[in-house]
């Protein structure tokens, strides 16, 4: 999956990114607004781990995303 992907349709992957990073607020989502550098920053802030541990868990999460993510609109 192609973060690009992830960004198009933000709305509909937060609740996927809730399950995942469960300390997330839905403002710090609508704050990242699908933006990677904005979501590794609120994990930075939420889980105290550092920038390289945030992006490593995006990388992870992104990796997890299928088709099944996404409305079929």
């Amino acid at each position: 999956m192609n973060w690009e992907r992830i960004q198009g349709s933000w709305k509909q992957v937060t609740g996927r990114a809730k399950e995942q990073w469960g300390k997330l607020t839905d403002d710090d989502l609508d704050v990242v607004a699908g933006r990677r550098d904005q979501l590794a920053g609120k994990i930075q802030e939420r889980y105290g781990v550092a920038k390289d541990d945030a992006e490593k868990q995006i990388g992870e999460w992104e990796r997890k995303a299928t088709d099944s993510w996404f409305d079929k609109k």
